[in-house]
């Protein structure tokens, strides 16, 4: 089956930033800080350094196979049984992502605003809300990911610039942070808070120009990069490494303690959460067209909307597994670094192996 060839290389950079930025914009502060203290920055910087070299990697394979789906060229350079396993991994992974982060929704749903709403209520509206909105094709999906990145980013970076002004400077020193030691666990952690890039598997075959995508990509993955940077970067300083690290949501404090000029409005945690859940949305939207996506490339079905529905109930189990907010980051944490290998190092296999037996797809569009 082939792919339409109608994304532009600004929407392939649509795409990859209304993914990537989502459900853990939250609590990012935090994980940054309790690995480095003052070198949080820093230690952001690194992990979407690392993140971005996984990109790269994904997307020279795209190029590699501008008109082949991830499931096909993985047979192809590794075999079809060998290929398979991989493709079903990666599969499994996205799955399990995408019902992480429904119920990290909903349990930041029930905590601040609704609070007599049952968790169980919130996280299977939001499974439903993507499940309905991933039967599209490839053309809306590429619409609604990039209507929803102007509500999303534009919003986000008026906060940050707002909040800076009440940053204390000295609050971000020694830059390198009191805990080095710890400094490759938090890079890992933040990374796998980008692994939704893996996105630009599907994204690339069905661009107009597929040589353009790493263009696509330099551009998204430098938006993400800078803000959320620049997130770290306002949540220390504002409330100081100390003060973030007893605080579940600091991004969602730093929110509250913003306010517009003039005291237009005093708090800016409420149209803060309006634009977080939609950029949740296009996340858990995302995770979970590329899931059934490849799905159905696996098995060879003609379109992907048969397993649309099929796949919820599974993954509201997997949603509600974890029984607490703690677990739930502990899980998430496992299952992130974990990613890592299937994100980075499984592309990097492939690509390596494409090298050495000299695969590559057709350059013509055949």
């Amino acid at each position: 089956m082939e792919y339409p060839k109608q994304v532009t290389t600004i929407q392939a950079a649509a795409i990859l930033i209304s993914t990537v930025i989502g459900v853990g914009v939250l609590p990012l502060p935090l994980f940054a800080v309790r690995s480095a203290n003052t070198g949080a920055p820093l230690v952001t910087l690194l992990a979407v350094l690392l993140s971005s070299s996984g990109l790269w990697i994904v997307t020279k394979l795209g190029m590699r196979f501008p008109h082949q789906a991830f499931t096909q060229y993985s047979e192809i350079i590794l075999g079809k049984w060998p290929g398979r396993i991989g493709s079903a991994i990666v599969i499994l992974f996205f799955a399990v992502l995408s019902s992480l982060a429904a119920r990290e929704f909903g349990e930041v749903v029930i905590t601040s605003v609704l609070k007599k709403t049952p968790l169980e209520v919130t996280v299977i509206l939001m499974l439903l809300l993507a499940t309905l909105a991933a039967r599209n094709d490839m053309t809306t999906f590429t619409y609604i990911n990039h209507l929803y990145l102007p509500i999303i980013l534009g919003p986000a970076i008026l906060i940050v610039a707002l909040s800076l002004k009440n940053a204390n400077a000295d609050f971000l020193l020694p830059v390198w942070g009191n805990e080095p030691r710890e400094i490759l666990n938090g890079v890992l952690i933040i990374a796998a808070l980008l692994q939704g890039s893996f996105i630009q598997t599907i994204v690339i075959p069905a661009m107009r120009k597929p040589q353009n995508a790493m263009k696509a990509c330099f551009w998204g993955m430098f938006i993400v990069g800078f803000l959320y940077i620049t997130i770290v970067i306002a949540a220390v300083g504002v409330f100081g490494p100390e003060e973030t690290k007893q605080l579940l949501w600091p991004t969602l404090e730093l929110a509250k303690t913003t306010t517009l000029p003039g005291n237009i409005l005093e708090r800016l945690d409420a149209a803060f959460l309006a634009i977080w859940v939609t950029a949740v949305f296009t996340t858990i939207f995302s995770s979970y067209y590329l899931t059934i996506h490849l799905a159905s490339r696996l098995f060879g079905l003609r379109d992907h909307r048969m397993l649309s529905l099929f796949v919820v109930p599974f993954l509201f189990a997997m949603a509600m597994t974890p029984q607490s907010i703690l677990q739930m980051y502990q899980v998430i944490e496992i299952v992130g670094k974990f990613g890592l290998l299937i994100t980075i190092v499984y592309p990097l296999l492939l690509l390596l192996v494409a090298s050495v037996r000299k695969k590559r797809g057709m350059q013509d569009g055949g």
